[in-house]
């Protein structure tokens, strides 16, 4: 299925309505964790509701499931899956490296989706045929480097802390062998993969509305991503997205083994 790139836009510009105007606003923030840290804005909740209205208008026979309405539609063979602001905590924090995410899956497959960042007017998307950016420097299509090597690599994670046990070991070796490795930045750092910024992302835990609106741009951009035991992303878990196949598969030998 090929998503229109003008739906993606108006997706991302009705998002964007309602995340912008609450971004660095010092607005109420919720906790969803009874032990422990899972924020909640009510961004995230206004943007889940546009972007929920724009797809049952367009597409009414489709499923939805989102981080913070749940899910309808489940029956469906399509389902669009939103993170309306994926990076809530640099959201609160006032920094602009979240983004809204949301992606289609035909049949379990990730096929379409999209990371909007209008607080620097960037967007990334994946159509079905294609991987575009648009934004500051202009329009183009999104390439990834042709990076083999992990002595040749840009290595990002949300933080090492998330690496467990045996697991937190084969990180810091993975970490030992790159270039350059920095943390955080959520979503983006996988949008730099398809952009042919970033070589590597791991990134452990992941939920479906975290990579599948990611994983069409960085596959359709030439990148790989899967789980680190090779299989498919759609229903999350432990994510790695590589530039090309060769550093993919060096990068998963150490971690996974």
């Amino acid at each position: 299925m090929i998503v229109p790139a003008e739906f993606l836009r108006r997706i991302a510009a009705a998002a964007a309505q309602e995340t912008l105007p609450r971004f660095r606003s010092q607005g109420t923030v919720s906790n969803k964790l009874a032990a422990g840290f899972d924020p909640v804005t009510e961004a995230d909740q206004e943007a889940e509701r546009v972007i929920r209205e724009l797809i049952r208008a367009e597409y009414p026979g489709h499923g939805i499931i989102g981080e913070e309405h749940g899910s309808e539609g489940a029956a469906s063979r399509h389902q669009w899956v939103i993170d309306p602001i994926d990076g809530t905590r640099a959201f609160i924090s006032g920094i602009p490296v979240w983004g809204t995410l949301v992606g289609l899956t035909v049949d379990g497959d990730a096929v379409a989706g999209l990371m909007s960042q209008p607080f620097t007017g960037e967007l990334y998307y994946a159509t079905g045929a294609g991987a575009r950016y648009e934004g500051p420097g202009g329009e183009r299509a999104l390439t990834t480097r042709k990076t083999q090597s992990l002595s040749e690599a840009i290595l990002f994670t949300t933080t090492p802390a998330l690496f467990k046990g045996d697991m937190r070991a084969r990180y810091d070796r993975l970490e030992a062998q790159v270039r350059l490795a920095r943390y955080g930045t959520d979503c983006y750092a996988f949008a730099m993969v398809a952009a042919g910024q970033v070589d590597v992302v791991v990134d452990p835990g992941l939920q479906s509305y975290d990579i599948v609106g990611l994983a069409p741009i960085i596959e359709q951009a030439g990148g790989v991503v899967t789980r680190f035991d090779g299989g498919p992303v759609e229903q999350g878990g432990d994510v790695i997205a590589a530039a090309t196949p060769e550093l993919h598969a060096a990068a998963r030998e150490i971690l996974f083994g």
